[in-house]
Formats: structure tokens, sequence, C-alpha cells
């Protein structure tokens, strides 16, 4: 026989347990922080070694099912471009690099080369893999960074320099600051050597590939070319005027980060709504439905077979009432669910006018219009075999005799 009491009991302490995990869910209020290493103003700026940021790799898995995962790719696809772009500032305000620049490619040399990884991002919570390595091939290091945002991480009054996610910017920055300070200034210059012999040997692989070894991706200088050939001194204005490419499509990139700088922010901002929105419509649809059914269940088995017929008919309408509630909790609990799939949805339409805003620019390279479509690749990729074309026609190939012997050993290389 169902024993009413016993019934009720278990029901108070779903209710019991309902109410208790809605008490420990607490909103962060404030993120964690980490403020940013400034340099002095005694840094040998000879010696600080140009940065070339690449486009951050989007993290979606081709069996991605936005559905299933919150993953959306077009919102993706625009962080990977957002990202690299608000490292730059943050580097730059560290003041302990050179040149700092969004890349389109590894095609473009540069002293040292970072790149990264999109792990998690959805507005509440972010954690990507970031690292970086130099021209010689030598890794620098990897890492994951993650960080939780607060309440506080989108107000309106907060400082608009610093991006939510800021944290993991900061933390990035200053590990890769840590590590460049452990190198002698020697191998500071060994770097930069480096990365421009590469620039004379993508020019002109005839003549500069023997001054380097490579093996696994490790260059070694062998010897250096003379400060005084003349050859060396059209490189390094070709070089120059590469750079100037380099610094156009930077300003493609600036435009972009600006443009999609409120979308996005008002893309995150709702999405961590959302987040938590659905981790407390999970909570509640769970015990509503757990409570639905054993109002059920124990209506269902109420006895109803009783000697006295105003006793049998109380109970069958109570059997009717209980199961019409249960019944009626657990179509509850199943919209509930389901609302966390309109919240997806708003998403999605979110990350449609995202993108939208967020659209190619145009800009004039060497006097050409060029329209920049996703990462630029392509377009700097044309922009390189220009170059190349650019210095045949002015600089006629000289033969092996008019490069001159190099005025720098091995020795003086590694030393």
């Amino acid at each position: 026989m169902f024993n009413l009491s016993k019934f009720f009991k278990l029901i108070l302490i779903l209710l019991s347990v309902g109410g208790f995990s809605a008490c420990t869910v607490s909103e962060v209020i404030d993120a964690e922080r980490t403020n940013l290493d400034i340099a002095s103003l005694n840094i040998q700026e000879d010696l600080l070694l140009d940065v070339g940021i690449l486009m951050f790799d989007a993290g979606v898995s081709e069996k991605n099912d936005p559905d299933k995962t919150g993953i959306f790719p077009d919102i993706r696809n625009a962080e990977s471009r957002f990202f690299p772009y608000h490292l730059k500032t943050t580097l730059e305000k560290s003041l302990y690099w050179g040149s700092v620049r969004v890349i389109p490619s590894t095609e473009a040399i540069t002293d040292v080369v970072i790149f990264g990884k999109i792990l998690r991002s959805d507005g509440e919570y972010a954690d990507m893999q970031i690292g970086a390595k130099d021209s010689t091939g030598k890794s620098w290091f990897t890492k994951d960074y993650s960080i939780q945002t607060g309440l506080r991480s989108y107000s309106e009054s907060r400082d608009r320099s610093q991006d939510p996610y800021q944290k993991i910017f900061n933390d990035f920055a200053n590990d890769l600051r840590i590590y460049a300070s452990s190198l002698h200034g020697s191998q500071n210059r060994r770097i930069q050597e480096t990365s421009e012999l590469l620039f004379f040997a993508d020019m002109i692989p005839s003549v500069y590939e023997d001054y380097f070894s490579k093996d696994n991706d490790q260059i070694t200088i062998l010897r250096l070319p003379a400060e005084n050939d003349p050859m060396v001194q059209r490189l390094k204005g070709i070089r120059e005027r590469d750079r100037l490419v380099i610094d156009s499509i930077n300003e493609h990139y600036a435009n972009y980060y600006y443009g999609i700088a409120l979308p996005y922010e008002g893309w995150r901002r709702r999405a961590r709504e959302n987040q938590i929105d659905i981790r407390d419509t999970k909570r509640a649809a769970s015990i509503r439905a757990l409570i639905g059914v054993a109002v059920t269940a124990g209506s269902i088995n109420m006895n109803t077979s009783d000697t006295s017929r105003s006793r049998r008919n109380i109970k069958a309408a109570t059997r009717s009432v209980g199961i019409d509630r249960g019944i009626r909790t657990i179509i509850d609990a199943w919209q509930l669910r389901e609302s966390t799939r309109s919240y997806r949805n708003q998403i999605g339409e979110l990350s449609e006018s995202f993108i939208a805003e967020a659209a190619p620019m145009v800009i004039e390279v060497e006097g050409q219009s060029r329209r920049l479509i996703g990462t630029a690749e392509s377009q700097y990729e044309g922009w390189r075999k220009i170059l190349k074309e650019i210095n045949q026609l002015e600089n006629q190939m000289p033969s092996e005799s008019m490069v001159g012997v190099p005025q720098r050993s091995s020795n003086e290389v590694l030393n």
C-alpha cells in the first residue's frame, strides 16, 4: 500500500535539494585580473625584436554540431581575427617589443611569430592555447590560458581598453616578456640577423640559401653578407616596402577589429547571460522533472480498492489530480529544456548579424585596390609575387663575383 506520508517526505527532500542547489550557485561579480608588465625607459631599442601574430586557429571541428556544442563557426572565425589584433595592442602597451604586427601568413618573415588556438569562448569562459617561436626555428613556449568573466566584465562603466578576456592577453604578454628577458643580447641579434637573411633568401634563393643551414626547421647561420654589398642595401629597401604592405594589411585588421568591437561585445554579453540561464534552466528542469515523475508514480501506485465507496471515490480523485499535476510538471520541465535551445537560436541569429557587420575591407596596395577576404593570405601571397617581380625588374641579378666575400665569419656570428 502506498505510504502517503513517506511520499510527501520525498517531495520535501527533492524540494530542499533543489533549493539548496539554487542557493549554492553564485554569480561571479569581478573576474580575476593580471597586471600587464610595462618596460622601463632604459631598454636598448636596437635589440627589440619584431613580433608577428598569426590568425588564431578557430578550434572548430569538422564534425561540430552547433546545436550540441554551442560553438558557432561564424563567431569563432571572427574571434580568430579579433584576438590576434587585441594581442597586438596589448604587446605594444608593454613597450618590450619592436614593431608588432598581425601577419597574414608565415611568409611574412619576422623575428618572433605568435600562434594561437581558441579552445573555448562563450562569453563567460575563455580558454586559449598560445605559443611563440623565433626566426631561428626555436620554440619559446606554448601554454594554455583561461579566464572566467564576471558580471562587471561587461559593465558600461569599465575601461574599454580592457577586453573581458584581458587576463589571458596580459598573462601571455608577461610570459613572453619573461622568456625574452632570459635571452642574451647576442641571441637577440642573431634572431634579427636570421629573419633578415631568410628574407634575402626568399627574394634571391640562388645567392643566399648557402648562407645558412636548415635542420628540422632549425636555422643556423653559416656566414653573413657584407654590409657594404649593394645587393644587401637593395634587399633591405625591398624588405621595408614589404613591411609597409603588412602595415597596410594591419590597417585592414584594425578596421575589422574596431568595426566588430561593439556587436562582438554585445554577443559575448548576451552569450554569457544565456550560458548562466541555460545552467539554471537545466538545473530547474531536472529537479522539476524528478518531482513530476515521483508525483505520477506515487499517484498511480495509490490503492483505490476500499470497501467504503466514498473513500474509494476520494482516492480515485486524488490519484487523478496527482497524475495530472505530475504530467504537467514533466511538461513544464520539457518546455524549460526547450528554452535552452531557443537561447542558442538567439545566439545564432546574433552571430549572423555579427558576421554581416564584419565584412571584408578594400585597401590600397602599390596603387592598386585589393579586396581582403578572410585572413588576407591570398592577397599577401599575390603581393610577394609582385615584390619578386619588382626586385627582378629594378635590379638585374649580378654575377656571383659581384656579390662579394662576406666580411663576417661564422665564428663572429656565433660569438
